[in-house]
């Protein structure tokens, strides 16, 4: 039985091609860094005086670039949303308020949809900025800001489908939203805000997310007997108890190190000591609003598995367990 030789990547020019279509896309944006002007920061500056939202509208593929650039901008700190131009003009065009700015994004500059909406837009006072790939075309002589997106070619054989064309619109996207994050001084915490779920809301968990509270708590006062504040640590789990004064303040933690050291020093009549001698003094401790992250750092460097958190008069208010950190699955 004869079996047939598979062609090679190379041999059908499968390789080849994926490559040149990496180069032209590459080159394409390489191109448009000289181009970026002060059309572009007029671009942003229109966008934070606005105060309002950003409408970004396109057709086809340029449509569908329109709905990830709307996305890269709400996550950044500037409110965004996508409006199919056909549906505009059935409805849509509602969404529009005063204080929007309304970005069209389109290569030709000459798409009848959009140009349909350009007088629309203009009677209710929303700037327009054109994502655009011809700078001189109907669409750039109706737009406040035209941000200059062509390319000199096509990454596709055939040269039709849009591929270069819609990279640079999609970069050109992506470097507005990144500008502005930077004008607005967008912090890594409101970004965190945007982001609660998966890994990337996870990077960004708070203690007081994690820490047990109330009766979780494990505690005693100075004066309890070793013995019952073993009994304590026991039946919370977590290995420590904290030690309290008479207000509630927190004056110190029993660890089981701590009961080792002691039945060393008082082998005899270690269960007859009182928590505030066996207790390390001035114990570690953590706010809630610190990151989870920063939390895992000092338990690593003091090599401890458990911290206390404490309220504005040092009272306990929780405590973390280094096991809290690990069931994240982020550490």
């Amino acid at each position: 039985m004869t079996t047939r030789k598979p062609k090679t990547h190379e041999s059908n020019g499968v390789l080849e091609r994926g490559r040149l279509v990496l180069e032209v896309e590459a080159r394409a944006i390489e191109e448009m860094i000289p181009r970026l002007d002060g059309a572009f920061e007029e671009a942003v500056e229109l966008v934070v005086a606005s105060g309002g939202r950003v409408i970004v509208c396109g057709l086809g593929k340029s449509g569908i670039i329109c709905r990830k650039v709307a996305a890269t901008l709400s996550s950044t700190g500037t409110p965004a949303m996508f409006m199919h131009p056909v549906e505009a003009i059935h409805g849509d065009l509602g969404m529009l308020v005063a204080g929007d700015v309304v970005i069209l994004v389109s290569n030709s500059g000459e798409t009848e949809e959009l140009l349909r909406l350009v007088p629309i837009v203009k009677r209710l006072g929303a700037p327009l900025v054109g994502i655009l790939g011809r700078p001189v075309s109907s669409l750039a002589r109706e737009c406040d800001v035209v941000l200059d997106v062509s390319v000199r070619e096509e990454a596709c054989p055939l040269g039709l489908a849009p591929t270069a064309s819609t990279t640079a619109a999609l970069v050109m996207g992506d470097a507005l939203a990144m500008a502005l994050v930077e004008r607005r001084g967008f912090s890594a915490e409101q970004f965190a805000e945007r982001h609660p779920g998966g890994m990337l809301g996870k990077r960004f968990l708070r203690v007081g997310e994690l820490m047990h509270t109330g009766d979780r708590i494990p505690r005693v006062e100075v004066s309890t007997r070793i013995g019952d504040a073993i009994v304590e640590m026991t039946s919370h789990g977590f290995g420590a108890t904290s030690v309290v004064d008479e207000s509630g303040r927190l004056v110190g933690i029993v660890t089981d190190g701590d009961l080792r050291r002691l039945l060393a020093r008082r082998p005899t009549d270690a269960l007859e000591a009182t928590a505030h001698e066996a207790m390390t003094r001035d114990p570690l401790t953590i706010d809630a609003d610190e990151l989870a992250a920063a939390a895992l750092e000092v338990m690593e460097r003091r090599h401890v598995t458990t911290l206390l958190v404490v309220d504005d008069e040092r009272r306990p208010a929780g405590i973390l367990h280094i096991h809290d950190l690990w069931r994240t699955e982020l550490f």
